[in-house]
């Protein structure tokens, strides 16, 4: 209930000023950061004070010492809450490249050379041998057309970034033939027809949702046409009746007609995964002496690298694009392309790329190995929660993520976690807000720790709040 208004107006009139707040805050917060950060701070949290207090949610306190403590607790919450705005929390969903987790780790080689770039002048457009501007696409050129064969390169801040950068050099205000079934949406409404639509280039749709052949792209071709669009579903299958047209049969139809070929392949594989044991991706170099004028990937999918957007193919039309004023508003900085570029050199250079590489170490591990960590996990658990917890090794599947591999599960093993009083929401809260986080999933009922992402069980020896606090859906 609200206070009245006398009330109310008493306890505003004990609220203390900002000076008075700041003074009573611990002396390491007022060493550490400057009076304006302080300043905003605690007048944000008297406003909230304020308003809780006038509308029934905080009791009025009694007196001016009170309020000052409540004040104080508060701001120093959302000071510690400020300094830690990206908490590192443990991966325990399976999901290796977990989108909303950063996607792929980085390898260690890359984390050096981001700091190395991150703490000196490099010479990111700057050529030591003419002693004048160089071009940033330099860094990493020449180790993407090693890998895949292109004639060219170029790299911007994402994969979406270098669809619409293509497109809107290739074929604004023209035509762009696309199958419908390849029509696609990933992940935070990323639709290829809006990214068409945006680029300027106007969709030509051909085929139907399960099926498209090559006379359907023949006879859409005219003045009009641009391009030819071939885009890798990447986040589904279609399965059953179907039927496409293939990169090469595109490809023929193109040089046939003068046209050129751009493939989005999303996840962006180097080399085959299936000799790792994985299921089978389109590789960029196939794409590439199949005929692709263009192909166009990410760079922190399957490639295990940094966020990037990485186009390659013909010198002609990398330059094109490379001329495009749209392409400095979408290029990356120094810190992607030195990680970008130490993450190539790995592919070059390494004698084991899963002994290297996080993403591809994270996908070929065997169930055996799970196994073991999970039965150690377990034991460590245990000890944490306490016996009203129920505590299982089962076997279930990983996803690989981010939209790479649709329907390529890979087994693993989990724990699966119980409670005889607190549902698998309630527990997964727990998790989250442990000391460090944990992340995982709820699957049958359960609230489950997938061991594919968890490489040394000792990081799930966290800290708990005392599991009979669990409150936000904690009945079932």
């Amino acid at each position: 209930m609200p206070p009245s208004a006398d009330d109310l107006a008493r306890t505003l009139r004990r609220m203390p000023s900002v000076d008075e707040c700041i003074r009573a805050l611990p002396a390491d917060a007022q060493h550490r950061f400057n009076r304006s950060y302080l300043t905003s701070i605690v007048r944000a949290v008297q406003d909230a004070l304020r308003d809780a207090i006038a509308a029934g949610h905080e009791p009025a306190a009694d007196s001016r010492e009170a309020i000052v403590r409540e004040v104080v607790r508060r701001a120093a919450a959302r000071i510690a809450a400020d300094s830690a705005a990206w908490r590192p929390v443990i991966n325990a969903t399976g999901v290796v490249i977990h989108t909303n987790l950063g996607r792929a780790l980085l390898a260690e080689e890359a984390v050096d050379a981001l700091g190395a770039a991150a703490r000196s002048p490099i010479t990111l457009e700057y050529d030591l041998e003419k002693g004048g501007r160089g071009e940033r696409d330099r860094m990493v050129e020449e180790e993407l057309c090693a890998l895949t064969g292109a004639q060219a390169a170029t790299v911007v801040n994402n994969n979406a970034a270098a669809v619409l950068l293509a497109l809107n050099t290739l074929a604004e205000g023209r035509e762009v033939i696309v199958s419908r079934g390849e029509l696609i949406e990933i992940g935070g409404s990323f639709r290829i027809p809006d990214v068409m639509r945006k680029s300027g280039a106007r969709l030509r749709e051909v085929g139907t949702t399960n099926r498209t052949h090559p006379h359907d792209y023949a006879g859409a071709i005219g003045p009009e046409t641009a391009l030819l669009l071939k885009v890798h579903p990447s986040n589904y299958r279609v399965i059953g009746f179907t039927a496409e047209v293939s990169i090469a049969e595109l490809c023929r139809l193109a040089a046939e007609r003068g046209l050129a070929v751009m493939e989005d392949l999303g996840s962006g594989a180097l080399v085959d995964l299936r000799r790792f044991g994985l299921h089978r991706e389109p590789v960029v170099r196939e794409r590439i002496e199949a005929g692709a004028g263009l192909v166009t990937f990410s760079g922190d999918k399957l490639l295990g690298g940094p966020q990037a957007g990485i186009i390659v193919g013909r010198r002609d039309l990398i330059e094109r694009i490379r001329a495009n004023p749209l392409r400095r508003a979408l290029r990356c900085d120094k810190l992607t392309l030195a990680a970008l570029s130490a993450t190539l050199r790995i592919y070059l250079r390494a004698a084991d790329l899963t002994q290297t590489l996080p993403v591809l170490r994270l996908l070929t591990r065997t169930p055996q190995e799970l196994e073991i960590v999970a039965r150690r996990a377990r034991e460590i658990l245990m000890q944490r929660l306490g016996a009203d917890f129920l505590i299982e090794v089962a076997p279930s599947s990983s996803e690989i993520g981010s939209g790479a591999m649709p329907g390529g599960e890979i087994e693993t093993r989990v724990l699966r976690i119980t409670h005889p009083v607190h549902s698998a929401d309630a527990l997964a809260a727990m998790f989250r807000h442990a000391d460090p986080a944990v992340i995982g999933r709820i699957s049958e009922g359960a609230f489950t720790l997938d061991m594919r992402t968890i490489e040394d069980p000792a990081v799930l020896a966290v800290s708990f709040h005392r599991p009979g606090s669990i409150s936000a859906g904690g009945g079932r």
